[in-house]
Order: structure tokens, then sequence, then C-alpha cells
């Protein structure tokens, strides 16, 4: 738990806020908790039960409210399930459940407590952002009672949301967001009718909201982007690290770049379920990041970014994905290819077997390029160049396509795909490329010890993935990850019980 702050004296809050209006940048600050969980349990508990851990919680909350303030943040983000944890049936969850009004209201629930029933959580979280002269952003739970008239209505008369809050500085609840694309083990919650759009201005810059398993879908993600232009997304998560593409730290700075805005995310610390790594995430790469798989502490993260990250002289360019891959021709003496599994998803591979060299690998309508030079071939390590372009997922399911140059964990061809965090080989130079057909596409670069490389390498503007000097640690993987939403199925849990 962060140490007890003395509050900001008025006349600094003022003079920051007046700075903030006047400035092309601003600080933020998300925290990475290592929540406090209930007990496993069908059954619900005392309302008083609930509130107690909550509390817990939200004491260790707000220590790093408090701190990021004095450090002179704008706004701070919290994780998904930071307030209460998981381990919820429909029924256990309840008793940790509020009824979160429309920001319409015009609410002030540290001043308004009662306006609206019970509302303990909600009013201590106004309180932090009121108290610090913060915009805090939390998750909790919201519930909506309904009847018989309403066709999708619940058996148990009510709706139940995965919820995220953004408090002002003043303390007024300015934005409310319903969860739209739950994880597969989120029964407890229901599916909104339909995707909520979630934006809200402040001095510092047009904001949009959204939750974890969001990031991955056509709604609410790009549409926030493309479509609402917003400067920043801030992004509540509980996030389980996934090698060797979807680590938290690996895929948010990537979907940052990709989408070209700034990412605030902000992870649950839980190690026994790899669920670790948070950052402040610019279009020009990670701005800060954490990945902590050894301890079970919390950490805050602050930095600087860009207001209007569009305005800046630092914003990249609009990339064309596929535009050399497709003006080159195959390469020659590359039919040797085999197949491998990332998970469920069936690769097509080829093996790099010089120490440097040209390589193609189609599967599908992508196609994979590949321009390399290892600083020295390792006997004892393979790398691989991947292709894949289909659906992924068991029961939820969504269409990637990706290029991806990859270490295996052993020189058993077998095993390339599965997880591998360390690599001892560094590469002089490489330049990844693809046919993508979408324009949604994600630039990753994974060091040993799942390190991010912060301008180590650049996107041109034909959609060629390169190294500037050389790789300054040993490369675990460099993948283009693309999304061809149009390409997704409909989703099959997506109704009320």
């Amino acid at each position: 738990m962060l140490p007890a702050q003395s509050l900001l004296p008025a006349v600094v809050v003022a003079l920051a806020a007046l700075q903030a209006l006047a400035s092309d940048t601003f600080l933020a600050a998300v925290y990475e908790h290592a929540v406090i969980l209930p007990h496993a349990s069908a059954q619900p508990v005392p309302a008083s039960h609930a509130l107690a851990l909550m509390g817990r919680n939200m004491d260790v909350l707000e220590g790093a409210v408090r701190e990021a303030a004095r450090q002179g943040a704008h706004i701070i983000v919290t994780p998904e399930d930071g307030i209460y944890g998981w381990r919820f049936t429909r029924e256990s969850i309840y008793p940790y459940l509020e009824d979160i009004p429309d920001p319409l209201v015009n609410w002030i629930p540290c001043t308004d407590p009662s306006r609206f029933g019970p509302a303990p959580v909600q009013e201590r979280l106004s309180c932090m952002a009121r108290n610090n002269s913060i915009y805090v952003v939390a998750n909790m739970g919201d519930k909506k009672p309904c009847d018989s008239s309403d066709p999708g209505c619940p058996r148990d008369g009510r709706y139940q949301y995965n919820t995220d809050v953004v408090f002002d500085t003043q303390g007024k609840l300015v934005a409310r967001y319903h969860k739209y694309n739950l994880f597969r083990g989120e029964t407890q919650f229901n599916y909104p009718k339909e995707p909520e759009v979630v934006t809200f201005e402040t001095p510092f810059g047009k904001f949009g909201i959204f939750t974890c398993f969001d990031i991955l879908f056509y709604e609410p993600a790009v549409v926030l982007v493309s479509k609402m232009q917003v400067d920043t997304v801030l992004f509540p998560t509980a996030w389980m690290n996934v090698l060797p593409f979807l680590t938290a730290v690996q895929f948010h700075s990537a979907w940052a770049m990709g989408m070209r805005v700034n990412l605030l995310s902000a992870n649950t610390h839980n190690t026994s379920m790899a669920m670790t790594g948070d950052g402040l995430f610019a279009p020009e790469g990670p701005a800060a990041y954490h990945y902590d798989s050894a301890t079970e502490e919390g950490r805050l993260l602050l930095a600087e970014l860009s207001t209007h990250p569009r305005l800046s002289p630092t914003y990249p360019p609009a990339i064309d994905w596929s535009s050399y891959a497709t003006s080159i021709k195959k390469f020659p003496g590359e039919s040797d290819t085999f197949s491998g599994a990332v998970r469920r998803d069936i690769f097509t591979f080829g093996e790099l077997r010089h120490k440097d060299g040209n390589y193609t690998v189609c599967q599908g309508d992508l196609c994979c390029h590949l321009v390399y030079q290892m600083s020295d071939k390792r006997k004892d390590e393979v790398y691989v160049l991947g292709a894949f372009d289909g659906l992924h997922g068991s029961l939820i399911k969504y269409h990637w396509q990706i290029c991806t140059l990859l270490k295996c964990p052993s020189t058993n061809l077998s095993t390339c795909g599965q997880p591998v965090e360390t690599a001892r080989t560094k590469f002089e130079m490489f330049s990844l490329s693809g046919t993508f057909g979408t324009s949604y596409v994600f630039p990753e670069v994974l060091y040993s010890g799942v390190q991010l490389a912060p301008g180590e390498f650049e996107v041109l503007r034909d959609g060629r993935l390169k190294s500037k000097n050389g790789t300054s640690r040993p490369l675990v993987t460099a993948t283009l990850f693309g999304r061809l939403y149009e390409k997704d199925p409909p989703h099959p849990l997506r109704i009320s019980p």
C-alpha cells in the first residue's frame, strides 16, 4: 500500500489546472493493483462483508491516487476487477454491485451520496477524485432492474454489467461504460443490448473508454478511434499474458501504435494467473511500462503524453500495410514449410536455416516476407517465419492475419509456436512485411525477458516493420498482427439469459 500523502494546496491545484489548459502535454498515471480477492463462494455474502473487502482494495487504490496527484498527474486509471476481484457467480457478485446512473444526471457522489440510493463505492471514488483534484478511472459493477415487459430481462429481474466509471477533478461522474465484449468466464455479467461508445472532454484532450477484451474488436475500440477521433483511450484490464503475441505490454503498445492513439492501460496483478503488465502507450511507442511476473506487488506508473497526438510533430504517418509485400515476387527456394500450432491456430512456418536471407511464407490470402541478418547463427536456437490467416478462438471467434519472426523453445521444430520468454540471438537487421487484407495491423517487437524495444524499430509507410540499428537485446518475436474485423462471425453469446 502506498503511504498516505497530505492533500495538495488549493493554489497548486489551480495552477496545475491552468497549466493543463495551455499545455500540449499532460501527465497520466496507471496503477497495476495486486487485488485482494474474496473467498470463492457460490452464495452471496452479507453486504457489509462485500463492502469491507472493497474498502480494503480502495484503501490501496486511494494511496495510488494520492501519490499520482502529489506527482502532478491529471488522470489515473485503475484496473478491471480492481475493487472486488473475481471468483464470482451471477448470484454471489450481487452484494458488490451498485446502481450507477447516467452521467447526464450531473452528480457528485462525494457531496450528495444518497441521491440515487446507497452508493458507498461511488461516493468514495468521487471523494478520491475531488480531494486530490485528479480524474479517477475505476472498474466496478452496475445493476439495473428490469421486468417482464422487457423480453431480454433475466429471470432474476436485473441486468448486471461490468462497468467503468470516470470522476473529474470535482468528483462529478462524467463517464460510465458497460463492457460489451465479455470474456468467456464472465457469466456473472450481462451483455449490453447495443455497444456503447463513451467519450468525454477534458482540458487535456478528448477521451474514450473500454475494457479488456473489448480491445480486440471493432466495437467499441475501433469506433472510438476511427470515428469518434479520441485523443486518448482509457483501458482498465485484467489481462492474462499469453505468449508469443498477447502479453499485455506487447499487444497494448502495438495497438496504440497501430491505431495511432494514446492508450492508458491499467492491469490487475496476480502472478498465479499470469496477470501483469501495464503502461502508458503513445502512437510513437511506450512512454512507460511495467511487467513483473516475480513479485506480488502493485506499481504506479506516470508519464507525459501528448494532449492531441494527431497535432504532434512526431505523429506517425498512415501506413499502407500491404504496399511493399504486394510489390515483390516470392523469393526462390522457400517451399520447404511445415505446420505448427500457436495455441490452437495452425501456422505455416519456414525455418531460418542461415545467418541471413530472404524468406517468404504464405497461408490463405496472406504472404509474409522477411529479410534478416543474425549477429550469429547459434546451433542451439531456431527461428522461423510464420503466417496465419484465419479464425482464432474456440467459442468466440475472430479473424487474424499474422506475420511473425519467432523463436522456437527448442531445436525441435515441433515446439515452434509454443511459449518462450528468453533468447540469446541478436539480429543485425530484420525487415518484416505482409500482404494484409486490412488497414488494422499492430506492430510488435518483443525482446528476451518479455521486454519491449522502444525506439529500436520503425514501420515504414509501405508496411515494412524494420529494425533501426539491429537489436540491442536477444529477440523473441517480431510480429505484424492484423485484424480483419469484417470477417468475424456473429457473436454466439451476446444475448441475455
